[in-house]
């Protein structure tokens, strides 16, 4: 795919970057930017005459509490809420506590699930490797049987 011919933007109006300029600078990549402006997190933004995209430093603010946001786990949808309750006007402090004590509980659920399935292969290979040293073939569905 051919890259979009070059312009710079900046030196015409130094409060505005492109969308490749404006996902370095928010440690994102040009497909989560569109993404962002697609799923209504980001406000639809201007656009040269050619169609290019054009983010000001508020857009590069919202694109970097996005990129946070989500490096912490929170969904699009839990973003999109605690954004929105933002642009009403209302702090969003004891709702974000709530949507992060939901994404914590979340996230150890999922270490304990993980944990016993840790525990569970483990027993799975151990068997296997004591079945092959044994000179046996082993048969998995043999040994799957035997933890349940």
């Amino acid at each position: 795919m051919k890259e979009a011919p070059r312009f710079d933007v900046a030196k015409a109006d130094a409060d505005v970057v492109t969308i490749g300029e404006a996902a370095r600078r928010a440690g994102l990549t040009p497909k989560a930017v569109r993404l962002y402006e697609a799923r209504g997190l980001l406000p639809p933004v201007k656009r040269t005459e050619s169609g290019y995209r054009l983010y000001t430093e508020h857009d590069l603010r919202v694109l970097r509490f996005i990129r946070q946001a989500r490096t912490v786990g929170l969904g699009l949808e839990e973003i999109h809420t605690i954004m929105a309750l933002r642009r009403g006007g209302i702090p969003p402090s004891e709702d974000v506590i709530a949507l992060l004590e939901a994404r914590f509980g979340g996230i150890k659920r999922q270490i304990a699930e993980f944990q016993s399935l840790r525990h569970a292969l483990a027993e799975v290979l151990d068997a296997t490797i004591s079945s092959a040293r044994r000179g046996e073939n082993p048969q998995l569905c043999r040994i799957l049987d035997r933890l349940s």
